[in-house]
């Protein structure tokens, strides 16, 4: 059957960000300073954050944050993205399930993550700033946040977790080609750097590490602010431009999802396609919406963490998060999903996790790049190897449907393509993929 994809025109677009602190039945605990523990202030957010950014972190008033019109303007180069109805998928899996997906490969990075790393650097411009820093793992934040930051004019720094920068050098290249310094961390370039180099020279990093000498920088420079792609409620506030417009999108297509899933590493493109529809789950509109975070098996935060307060990062620079973690310390196995490779989740995510309003399973890295495979041969995308713990969760759940007889909805949020991470599909392909 002729593959179907809806898009929206661009005064349909999303004029405003949705901000689901307000609707839920039990908010977030306040984030504490790391020094005084006591909670964080939009003053102390700004010493690292944007002050607009600190402003929306802790904004638990107002549902909807308008998307000031340079930020919308640049959306519109490349959003709506489409949402997808995934025949070929459907018919190899003989599901009656009907599955979707939102194709936020269509960025000039290939990502979703431009739709927060826009509106970042655009508030830093206004604010004066001349510098940004931050961490990436596979370099898809990373990136966006190069070319967001060329476009409006001012410097970039990017630490990249040091496993990702030596598996996925054309992502470096990238950034590099937008303008930015790619430095591979931990490195020597920092305290926080030098002091886990010290104990273990040979550490393959780690978001936490990469974070800790971003900040370090922010905090060290003058006219330079720290910039995040995930985990923060700010970020996942940007990123619900996802969901709202798959919210229109499914309407053209006369259906509602049953089933939202997203991949998670921090919270922020789960949160972005998800919390729209939630927000029906928590008005009564759609009660029985279902919304599956999927992480990987090796980095399992949500399945198999504990919840309560902890660092963002590995040196204890971040505020202290009330989040689902693994530990500040620990070290993720050396998979090839990079954009998972965090040890916990966002405060608002594990939230409603904790109050069993979203639920959450861990896949297999061979299980998750099988699903890739299918994915690729069936619709002709290749996807990222995070946004393939999404398609895995969706071949269980329309695997389900068939078993079961029932026919569901099923929406994923397909984050990227994995154009630049096909070395990691030769490792699979050939067999040599643990």
């Amino acid at each position: 059957m002729k593959q179907k994809r809806y898009f929206l025109s661009e005064k349909e677009l999303p004029e405003q960000w949705y901000n689901i602190v307000p609707d839920m039945p039990v908010k977030p605990q306040p984030m504490l300073d790391p020094v005084t523990r006591e909670p964080v202030t939009v003053e102390g957010l700004s010493r690292i954050f944007s002050l607009e950014a600190s402003r929306q972190e802790l904004n638990d008033t107002d549902r909807w944050i308008p998307i000031p019109d340079v930020v919308r303007e640049m959306y519109s180069y490349y959003r709506s993205t489409p949402l997808v109805r995934a025949y070929g998928l459907e018919k190899a899996l003989d599901t009656p399930a009907h599955i979707y997906f939102k194709n936020e490969s269509v960025s000039p990075v290939g990502s979703h993550k431009l739709n927060s790393a826009i509106p970042q650097a655009y508030y830093c411009k206004m604010e004066g700033d001349t510098n940004v820093t931050t961490e990436t793992g596979a370099g898809q934040w990373g990136t966006a946040l190069a070319y967001a930051a060329s476009v409006f004019g001012i410097e970039s720094a990017v630490y990249q977790v040091k496993l990702s920068y030596e598996q996925k050098p054309y992502r470096r290249s990238m950034m590099q080609v937008f303008g930015s310094q790619v430095t591979a961390s931990p490195s020597m370039s920092t305290r926080a750097g030098k002091d886990i180099l010290t104990v273990d020279p040979h550490h393959q990093g780690s978001l936490g590490t990469a974070i800790s000498e971003a900040v370090e920088l922010a905090r060290m420079t003058p006219g330079c602010k720290y910039t995040l792609g995930s985990v923060m409620s700010h970020v996942t506030l940007h990123q619900t431009v996802i969901g709202l417009e798959a919210e229109k999108q499914m309407e053209m297509a006369g259906e509602y999802p049953d089933i939202v899933i997203g991949c998670f590493g921090g919270g922020s493109n789960f949160g972005g396609i998800s919390f729209p529809f939630l927000r029906h789950v928590l008005d009564g509109t759609h009660k029985g919406t279902r919304c599956i975070a999927v992480e990987p098996e090796s980095c399992p935060k949500m399945t198999k963490g504990e919840f309560g307060y902890d660092f963002g990062d590995e040196a204890g620079y971040t505020p202290l998060i009330p989040m689902f973690s693994l530990g500040h310390k620990f070290r993720p196995a050396n998979i090839h999903a990079g954009g998972l490779r965090y040890h916990g989740a966002g405060a608002i995510v594990s939230q409603l996790l904790k109050d069993g309003l979203v639920e959450a399973c861990d896949i297999s890295q061979k299980d998750s790049f099988a699903a890739g495979i299918l994915f690729a041969r069936t619709e002709g995308i290749v996807p990222a190897p995070e946004s393939c713990h999404a398609i895995a969760a969706a071949v269980r759940e329309a695997t389900a449907c068939r078993e079961e007889g029932r026919r569901r909805v099923i929406l994923f949020n397909l984050t990227g393509h994995g154009l630049m991470d096909m070395a990691a599909y030769d490792q699979y392909l050939a067999g040599n993929l643990l």
